[in-house]
């Protein structure tokens, strides 16, 4: 057993800080890459790709891959056993730690992946739920999951194609957000909800700081609802136009 074990050089060189989200990326001795959290008692560190614990259940690469596969060997409207539910509960806390730090270290495309791969977990909990109660404990996330990734998504087309492709995606999310209020029967609370607000904050922002006007497509909105067809056509063209030359 090696003498030392602790990990005070590690605390000491990397304090941590009450609510401030601290994570870094660093490569191991055996140069891969991984993530880490600072937490008020220690590290967590993840792997960056694969499950952030780089355990491969059953020999897949997530759980998710594992219950997608199981479920072809089941009827169709089985039921998640308990221990089933304890391990996609395990899975979804795992990629919530590793998204939040991928945000916060601007890995974008890498927080939209594990977003997905959670809103795809939170699918197969849903359709395979043991009881109504677990759904709406579960459920009730799914806002605040789209959320991260309709930020994550805007901010990364801003990284590559610039803002007004950024606030086209977060367009595009509000969009599809608004289907998961309806989905959820809170369609009503939507236009006051903070989350909506966030993203709305963020699109003017944006919209200032890059002094952008009306996107191509919000032009088109316009368009098509005062009913000036072929300003609207124009429009339609001048997209088609950008999206074979991106």
């Amino acid at each position: 057993m090696s003498e030392f074990q602790d990990l005070d050089h590690v605390f000491e060189n990397w304090p941590f800080q009450p609510g401030v989200l601290s994570a870094r990326l660093v490569r191991t001795a055996n140069d891969r890459e991984v993530v880490q959290m600072r937490i008020e008692m220690g590290v967590l560190q993840m792997e960056l790709t694969g499950r952030p614990d780089g355990v491969r259940p059953e020999g897949m690469d997530t759980y998710l891959d594992y219950l997608l596969q199981e479920s072809l060997n089941r009827q169709a409207d089985f039921k998640l056993t308990e221990d089933e539910c304890f391990e996609i509960d395990r899975e979804f806390l795992q990629f919530y730690h590793r998204r939040i730090c991928l945000m916060a270290l601007r890995e974008f495309r890498h927080a939209v992946d594990d977003a997905d791969h959670t809103l795809a977990l939170m699918d197969f909990a849903r359709d395979h739920s043991p009881s109504e109660e677990w759904t709406v404990s579960h459920e009730q996330y799914r806002p605040f999951v789209n959320f991260h990734r309709i930020q994550s998504a805007a901010m990364a087309e801003l990284q590559d194609d610039g803002p007004e492709a950024a606030i086209e995606e977060i367009n595009r999310g509000v969009d599809r957000l608004r289907e998961v209020f309806v989905a959820m029967e809170v369609e009503d609370r939507f236009e006051d909800d903070e989350l909506v607000g966030q993203l709305v904050e963020m699109k003017e922002t944006l919209r200032t700081e890059y002094q952008v006007g009306r996107t191509l497509a919000e032009q088109l909105t316009d368009a098509i609802t005062a009913e000036q067809y072929e300003r609207a056509a124009q429009l339609r063209d001048e997209i088609e136009r950008r999206g074979k030359g991106h």
